[in-house]
């Protein structure tokens, strides 16, 4: 699997993390225990921090970036869908990035938000805890989210991650 380091920026992974093979680790990226990173994913620290914590999946396609003013932090049991973006923002606990969503700088995602597949968060925004955003730029729906439901589509990755860990295989 491609994991660099940049300089002096080297990526720290949990032991207990996955990330596939396919998957493109750079700089200062930190991945925390249970979590997994999935086929195609980028995950590039080479200015500032990415930050993911615990039993959080970043899933295939996924492009996760920092900026040289901003880290991009992630916390537990996110899930960030297919072709989603998330650069320079903060992603609270038990939050869903939708499949080809974009956040971008200083956003905020706050625990158990929901931003809808091909929602695009702007500079600056907050998503209230429990919303769901959606469009572009996303509008915000109060209390749409389901945290709980996040969290049981976090677990789903936690075990298929460690199902990979043990069971894959190439045969070409």
């Amino acid at each position: 699997m491609p994991i660099y380091a940049i300089g002096e920026r080297v990526p720290t992974i949990h032991p207990d993390a996955y990330i596939h093979p396919d998957a493109t680790v750079i700089g200062d990226v930190r991945v925390g225990a249970d979590s997994s990173v999935w086929p195609s994913a980028v995950l590039r620290g080479d200015y500032g921090a990415v930050i993911i914590a615990e039993s959080s999946n970043v899933q295939d396609g996924a492009v996760i970036h920092s900026t040289a003013d901003l880290d991009t932090i992630i916390g537990s049991w996110v899930v960030v869908g297919h072709l989603a973006h998330i650069e320079g923002a903060t992603i609270e606990d038990s939050a869903l990035i939708g499949v080809g969503s974009i956040v971008l700088h200083r956003a905020v995602v706050e625990r158990g938000a929901t931003v809808g597949a091909g929602a695009v968060v702007t500079n600056d925004m907050r998503v209230p805890a429990g919303a769901l955003a959606l469009g572009v730029p996303a509008q915000i729906k109060p209390d749409r989210s389901h945290e709980q439901i996040i969290e049981l589509m976090a677990k789903v990755y936690v075990d298929n991650a460690a199902r990979y860990k043990k069971g894959l295989r190439r045969i070409d």
